[in-house]
């Protein structure tokens, strides 16, 4: 009678090793040679820098997994874990470098994890950044054969004169700018998944889009020197995440009068849900906002026209 080893306990050292192979040969600059090692690392250029600021940041993708499973599709849960940590990088003024995954699963199934991976490396190409590397936990006493959750972690670099936000230059009056969101971006899923119908396929795959990465765009808008803040708006929406940027005794004022993708009117009425909680939850259709003088519209707005997006006078700054 033979014993009991790894393998029969459901944990498969080969498909692991497998796995980080299939990464290591995925063709893309963003995937850092140097994996496999007990620890990544790449070139640190620090050329042109008065002080550098390293900068660290984590996030996850959250119950959007689960419309992931629901629709038998993860080729974009990957883009939204980049994104998630990338993008606060990037209102802090920060160049994003290398970004790092840890994927949890009950089994490893090659037809999801090739999917979510290559995901994290064509968020990585867009954010500019290296993969350098990550972990695969597979855990089968604790989440199901199909299951997987997903974690993320990068680094980044900043000037510290050049870190946002700069309150000192934060004033009443000033203007609120946003980037349009692509959708509901990757919060707020435990509630929106509540409010659409089971059968409505073309929902959940609104649902499913992946949040957008706003570095390039971003980072362009604040070489000019005039943004002061910008914030990432994830959860507890426009006014919780603008207002985390403001000097104590300001606070964002929103229109409220920008076009909406569809699918959040599909949640407002599925749930119901009160405009208020709305507003409160989701970035209702803007997923980047930076504030600047009204003086310094026109040139920011131009800058993000060139580079192929835009931006949307939202809102002001005001006491309160």
């Amino acid at each position: 009678m033979s014993g009991l080893d790894y393998e029969k306990a459901g944990v498969s050292i080969r498909k692991g090793d497998d796995f980080a192979d299939f990464i290591k040969g995925l063709p893309s600059k963003a995937v850092s040679r140097g994996l496999g090692g007990f620890a990544g690392g790449s070139p640190l250029n620090l050329k042109g820098y008065e002080e550098p600021l390293l900068l660290t940041c984590t996030d996850g993708v959250g119950t959007k997994l689960l419309v992931a499973k629901k629709l038998g599709r993860w080729d974009t849960v990957g883009i939204d874990l980049v994104a998630m940590s990338v993008n606060d990088l990037a209102v802090c003024g920060a160049q994003p470098l290398q970004f790092l995954d840890y994927i949890a699963c009950g089994r490893i199934r090659d037809e999801i994890l090739h999917a979510v991976i290559k995901g994290v490396v064509a968020g990585c190409e867009l954010a500019g950044c290296e993969l350098t590397g990550g972990e695969t936990a597979e855990m089968p006493d604790l989440y199901a054969e199909d299951d997987i959750d997903l974690a993320g972690f990068a680094v980044g670099v900043v000037d510290k004169p050049r870190a946002l936000p700069r309150p000192e230059r934060i004033a009443e009056g000033d203007i609120l700018l946003g980037m349009p969101s692509s959708g509901v971006h990757s919060n707020g899923y435990s509630l929106a998944r509540k409010c659409v119908a089971e059968g409505d396929r073309a929902a959940w795959e609104e649902l499913l889009v992946p949040t957008r990465i706003y570095v390039r765009e971003l980072l362009a808008l604040i070489s000019t020197d005039k943004v002061a803040a910008a914030a990432h708006i994830t959860g507890s929406g426009l006014s919780g995440n603008v207002d985390r940027v403001l000097p104590a005794g300001l606070r964002a004022e929103f229109s409220w009068d920008w076009p909406e993708p569809p699918i959040f009117d599909k949640i407002r009425k599925g749930g119901p849900v009160e405009e208020a909680e709305m507003r409160a939850v989701f970035n209702m259709g803007i997923g980047m906002v930076v504030v600047a003088k009204e003086a310094d519209a026109g040139t920011l707005t131009a800058v993000a026209k060139r580079e192929g997006t835009e931006l949307l006078r939202v809102g002001r700054v005001v006491r309160g």
